[in-house]
Order: C-alpha cells, then sequence, then structure tokens
C-alpha cells in the first residue's frame, strides 16, 4: 500500500522558506543577485488603456548553512504524512549533519482594473509561485516534482466588483487571511513566516470561494474592515460536502493595527500544514462514495482556528507584534482507497493491531507569536518567537500531542534600493523533548528541516536579497 497520505495537506515536510545554498544553486543565486543589484530598479508597472493593467510581485534567493539536518532518514517514503505509523520509524544507523542550502522563489500578480462610473470599479488578479530548493547542490525541494509552489491550485485567480460606499465582492480562487495575513506582514517582516503562518489547522488556498468585504467602518475613533469569505471546495463530493467559512476583521487606530481572523472548515483534507489548499477529504471524488470490503469509508472532518495578531509602532523605530492562535481538529480515521492510492487520517490511535480501522482523535492546541523590529536609517533589525504548543486529546497513542516546538530567530535586513532588500537571518528551534513533533506541525521536520526524532535542537543561517516590484 501506497502511504500517500494528504500530500497536499499534512504530508508535505514545508521546508523553511529562509533555509536554502551552495554548489551549482548559489552561482546561480548569486547570477540572480548581480542581476537585481545592476538592474533599473523600480516597483509596480502599469500598462495598457489609462494604467489598466499593472504587474508586481516578489523575486527572492537565499543562501545558507543547515544544522542538524539529515537527508531521506525516515524509512518511509519522503512524501509520507507522519499521521501514518509507518512513518515513526528513522532508518538505522543515520545521523544529522551541517549541510549548504539554497533556495529561490518568484511570484508575480497581474491585475486589471476597469472604473464602471457611479463609484463601482471591476477588477481582476491573476498571481502563481514558483520556488526550488537544493541541500548540498542537489535539488531536494521542489514540492512534488515541479518548480509550481502548489501544483493545480493558484494563488489568485479571480474577479471582483467594488463600490467605494458599499463595499466589495471577489469570486474565484484566492488565498485566505489565516495563512496570508500570518504569513505576512507578520511572519514575513521577522523570519517566521513559515513556521507562524504554515502551521496550525487553517487553510490558506481556496479555490471555489466568493469573499464580501465591508467598507472602512468608523468605529471607536478607529477604522474597522469586515470580511466574510465561504467556500465550497470541490463540489464533485456529495456525501462528505466540502464547506469553509472565514471571519475576518481588522481594526487600525494610530499606530496599533490588530488583525482577528476565524476559520471554520468541514470535510477539508485532515492535517495541521495552514498553506494548505481547501477541496475535500483528499484530492480525488472516488473516494467520496468508496467503502472497502471491511466497510471502512473516508470519515468527515472539521477543523477552526481562532487567532489574533496585533503590531504596535512604539515610535518612528520601533515596532512589536504578537499573535495567539487556538487550533481545533476533529480527528480523521485511518481509510484507504486502492483505486486513488490515498490514505487518509489525522491523530489516530494506533493501539490496537487487529483494528479494521484505527481511529482518529480530535485535538486543540495553542500556538503564541511574539516579536519586534528595530528601524535605523536603510537597517531593520528584527528577532521573533514562536511556541508551537502541546495539543489536548484523548488519543491514548502518541503522535505528537506531548512534544512542544519554539522556534526563535535573529537577523537584519538593509535597504539597498528602492524595492531591494538585503538580508541575513540566524535561526533556532528547540523542542521538548525527541519524538514526534508538536500537532501544529504538517511534518516531523518542517519550517527547520531538523527533525524532532533525531535531533531536540538545531541552528541554521542564511544571507539573501528579496526584490518587491
Amino acid at each position: 500500500m501506497k502511504n500517500r497520505i494528504n500530500q497536499t495537506v499534512s504530508g508535505h515536510t514545508d521546508t523553511k522558506r529562509a533555509v536554502s545554498a551552495t554548489g551549482g544553486w548559489l552561482l546561480k543565486a548569486g547570477a540572480l543577485g548581480v542581476m537585481l543589484l545592476g538592474a533599473p530598479l523600480s516597483h509596480a508597472v502599469d500598462f495598457g488603456p489609462e494604467g489598466m493593467f499593472s504587474l508586481t510581485g516578489f523575486a527572492e534567493a537565499t543562501a545558507g548553512l543547515q544544522g542538524n539536518y539529515c537527508l531521506n532518514c525516515q524509512v518511509a517514503d519522503t512524501n509520507a504524512s507522519k499521521q501514518i505509523r509507518a512513518s515513526d520509524a528513522i532508518i538505522p544507523g543515520k545521523k544529522y549533519d551541517t549541510v549548504a542550502t539554497t533556495n529561490w522563489q518568484i511570484q508575480p500578480y497581474l491585475g486589471a482594473k476597469y472604473n464602471l462610473g457611479n463609484g463601482y470599479e471591476i477588477s481582476g488578479l491573476l498571481s502563481q509561485r514558483w520556488r526550488q530548493g537544493t541541500i548540498n547542490g542537489d535539488t531536494v525541494e521542489t514540492r512534488y516534482g515541479g518548480t509550481v509552489d502548489v501544483p493545480d491550485f493558484w494563488y489568485e485567480k479571480n474577479i471582483a466588483l467594488r463600490h467605494e460606499d458599499y463595499g466589495s465582492m471577489r469570486i474565484g480562487s484566492m488565498t485566505t487571511r489565516g495563512w496570508s495575513v500570518a504569513d505576512y506582514p507578520y511572519g514575513g517582516n521577522l523570519g517566521v513566516s513559515d513556521s507562524w503562518g504554515s502551521s496550525g489547522a487553517g487553510y490558506g488556498m481556496l479555490t471555489n470561494a466568493i469573499r464580501l468585504g465591508s467598507r472602512q467602518l468608523d468605529v471607536a475613533e478607529g477604522d474597522l474592515f469586515l470580511e466574510l469569505t465561504y467556500d465550497q471546495g470541490n463540489t464533485n463530493f456529495k456525501r462528505l460536502s466540502p464547506q469553509f467559512y472565514e471571519i475576518y476583521a481588522q481594526f487600525h487606530k494610530g499606530d496599533l493595527v490588530v488583525d482577528a481572523v476565524y476559520q471554520d472548515a468541514v470535510n477539508g483534507g485532515a492535517g495541521a500544514w495552514g498553506h494548505a489548499p481547501f477541496t475535500g477529504v483528499t484530492p480525488y471524488a472516488l473516494d467520496d462514495s468508496y467503502t472497502a470490503t471491511n466497510g471502512t469509508r473516508f470519515t468527515g472532518t472539521h477543523q477552526t482556528i481562532a487567532m489574533v495578531m496585533a503590531r504596535y509602532q512604539v515610535n518612528a523605530q520601533i515596532e512589536v507584534s504578537g499573535g495567539i492562535r487556538q487550533n481545533n481538529w476533529s480527528g480523521a480515521n485511518i481509510a484507504y482507497n486502492p483505486a486513488t492510492q490515498w490514505t487518509s487520517g489525522f491523530n489516530v490511535d494506533y493501539s490496537n493491531p487487529f483494528a479494521a480501522s484505527n481511529p482518529g482523535y480530535s485535538a486543540s492546541s495553542v500556538d503564541l507569536l511574539l516579536g519586534g523590529r528595530y528601524r535605523t536609517g536603510p537597517w531593520t533589525f528584527f528577532t521573533a518567537m514562536v511556541y508551537l504548543g502541546m495539543a489536548d486529546t484523548r488519543n491514548p497513542t502518541e503522535r505528537g500531542q506531548s512534544n512542544t516546538a519554539l522556534f526563535n530567530t535573529l537577523g537584519l535586513k538593509y535597504d539597498y534600493a528602492p524595492g531591494l532588500q538585503l538580508e541575513a537571518t540566524a535561526g533556532m528551534v528547540n523542542y521538548s523533548k525527541k519524538g514526534l513533533s508538536p500537532m501544529s506541525m504538517p511534518g516531523n521536520a518542517s519550517f527547520s528541516n531538523v527533525d524532532s526524532r533525531l535531533s531536540q535542537s538545531g541552528e541554521w543561517l542564511t544571507v539573501g536579497m528579496i526584490y518587491s516590484f
């Protein structure tokens, strides 16, 4: 049986975006840097009749050193989820080492807008991300064998209608606020975009959504923006019909910004990758009606997150940030369909070796973010902490619920020219014990490349550049 358990959700060992390194790719990263440093710098490119179209985006290249890394140490396939018991085992005799890494990624945004008159504006947005990483010169991080970040899913592919007095409506593929706001500006400004934005019980990409946004509201001498998003996921699922709701609110008063997100998702892929696409319990509608000879069927799922994040500009130089997130998982029983070769399961009890279908248990956990930035001239110094907490569950089998992870970063950015930043980041992770990673992590080595089954701690150092256009 192939353990292809939720590879698009919980099985992804989401390599830390800023971690990556030497060999041939270092030369390519350096070539990109020379090109950017020597190129005329500009921001959004407007073109077409009356500037109807615009092109924006970013390109990033990094190189670094990664400590306590172990390549292909897991007995099961690298893409197999940690939710499968066969993925727990480490190949005997495997050791971790310090390796050189490289990473590049690029994401353009193509936008269009047209003024309809009487306060109405119609617009569209199209965006995709490409990326690749290497370890000691060998390509190892291509997300399912290609450079498209999440194959078959767009970051943005939607149209919107907006009125200056009534608000807006957007339809199509888009990213959630639970991932995108946590990723940037919160995580991205502090070197923890993955460990904070891509962890937890949320979802990050929508494929069949409608989003309603309010106009700016005057509340308590500040500005309040409200938004409701609904996604029906893969409509070919009938028995396990997917339903996704997200409520987002942003309050802005003076130097204080507060962002609040609540997600409620039914029958999405069970997992703990907050960047995951929301479609169905599996990627295949055939699994909706499948029943094994022993009566085993794919079961429904229910996941929620409640998150509050805030930023406060203490003065012209200092900004502090913080966040708290409550995660809730329903769990998912083990089920396997040989026709699609897909296995589902989350927080599974493996204590009964004779069970026809090992049951999944519900769980909940709390994650925390704390960070600060200091800016002086073209320099910005930052530091951050992300804490992924223990999970509360009745599962008698250890599936990472008793472990925690503490990520710390310390870094600096230099504004070399308009749109171009040079950056350096040092980071470390500490687990409370060796064993399976905390429930909020999609894989045992996610976000840092330090496998919690092999090492209780690890460090990394990266240098690079990011060009925003």
